[in-house]
C-alpha cells in the first residue's frame, strides 16, 4: 500500500469520526432534554412510591393487620408502582411500551401457568390472614396434622406437633379444606374413659371420680365438668369422665386427671378389673 493510500484511509476514518460524533451531537441535543426529564421523572417517583409504601404500611399497622402481611402487602404495592414507574418513564425517552408490556404480559401468563400451585398457596396465604380462621399459637387440626400454629408464612403455615415435630402444610390446601380451631372458643373438653368393676358402688364412683375433677386447679368448673356412665362392658362398667380446661392446659388435665383418678379409686377401695374370661371345661 502506498503512502498516499495510507494517507486517503486516514482522512476517511477521520471524516467518518466526525460524522458520529456530530451525529451523537444532534442525538444528544434533541434527546437530552427528553432524558433529562425522564430522569427527574424517575427520581421523583421512587421518592413518591417509598411515601405511598410508608403510608401503606402504617395504616395496615393502624388497622391491627396480621403482622405477617404488612411487609409482604407493602412489598407488593412498591414493586407493582415502580413498574407502572418505569414503564412511564421508558415511554417519555421514545420507547414503544406497547410491545413492552404485551412481553411482560406473556411472560406473566407463562410464569402463572409454571407456578399456578404457588399462587395457589400465595391466595390460600392472604385468605388467611385477611379471616384469620386461625393465628400464631392457635391449637389446630387440619389435613390429618394437630399443632399449634407457630408461623402463618405467605404460602404455608407452619404448625409445631405435641411430638415437637415442625410441619409445614400449604395454604392453598388450609384455606379450601377443613380446620378444626381448638382455641379460639377459649375452651377444651379432655375426654376420659374409666372402668371400675361391677361390685363397685355406681354413685360412689361418680363421687369419687368428680371429686378428682373438682380439686384439680386447671379444670374449669364452667362448663362444669361431667361423670357418668356410659357402657356395661364385658369385664367393667365404663364411665365417661369430661373436665374443660384452656387448650394450653390440655395435655397437663390429660395426664394428671388420670393419675389422680387411679389414686382416688385406690383409695376408696374401688377396684379397675383387667380383661377376664371364664372358661368352663366339660369332660366327656
Amino acid at each position: 500500500m502506498s503512502a498516499q493510500d495510507t494517507v486517503t484511509q486516514v482522512q476517511d476514518t477521520v471524516t467518518h469520526v466526525e460524522a458520529l460524533t456530530m451525529k451523537a451531537y444532534e442525538l444528544g441535543l434533541e434527546y437530552a432534554p427528553m432524558l433529562a426529564l425522564a430522569i427527574i421523572t424517575l427520581l421523583i417517583g421512587l421518592w413518591i412510591i417509598s411515601g405511598i409504601t410508608k403510608l401503606v404500611k402504617a395504616s395496615m399497622q393502624r388497622s391491627k393487620v396480621d403482622p405477617t402481611l404488612i411487609p409482604f402487602m407493602s412489598s407488593l404495592v412498591s414493586w407493582l408502582l415502580k413498574v407502572l414507574l418505569f414503564i412511564s418513564v421508558a415511554s417519555m425517552i421514545g420507547v414503544a411500551t406497547t410491545s413492552f408490556v404485551a412481553v411482560l404480559g406473556a411472560a406473566g401468563l407463562a410464569i402463572g401457568l409454571a407456578l399456578q400451585g404457588s399462587l395457589a398457596n400465595f391466595a390460600g396465604g392472604v385468605l388467611v390472614m385477611i379471616f384469620k380462621p386461625y393465628k400464631v399459637g392457635d391449637l389446630i387440626e387440619t389435613q390429618g396434622h394437630l399443632g399449634v400454629v407457630k408461623e402463618v408464612q405467605i404460602f404455608n403455615t407452619i404448625l409445631v406437633s405435641p411430638q415437637s415435630k415442625r410441619i409445614i402444610i400449604p395454604n392453598g390446601a388450609t384455606s379450601n379444606g377443613s380446620v378444626i380451631n381448638y382455641t379460639v372458643e377459649g375452651k377444651i373438653r379432655v375426654d376420659l374413659t374409666i372402668g371400675v368393676s361391677y361390685g363397685a358402688d355406681i354413685d360412689q364412683t361418680k363421687a369419687v371420680l368428680m371429686e378428682v375433677l373438682t380439686s384439680n386447679d386447671k379444670v374449669m368448673q364452667d362448663p362444669a365438668p361431667f361423670v357418668g356412665l356410659v357402657e356395661m362392658a364385658d369385664s367393667s362398667v365404663n364411665f365417661v369422665v369430661r373436665p374443660h380446661c384452656l387448650p394450653q392446659h390440655y395435655w397437663d388435665v390429660y395426664f394428671s386427671v388420670n393419675e389422680a383418678m387411679k389414686k382416688a379409686l385406690d383409695k376408696n377401695s374401688i377396684s379397675i378389673p383387667f380383661p377376664q374370661r371364664d372358661v368352663h371345661l366339660i369332660q366327656a
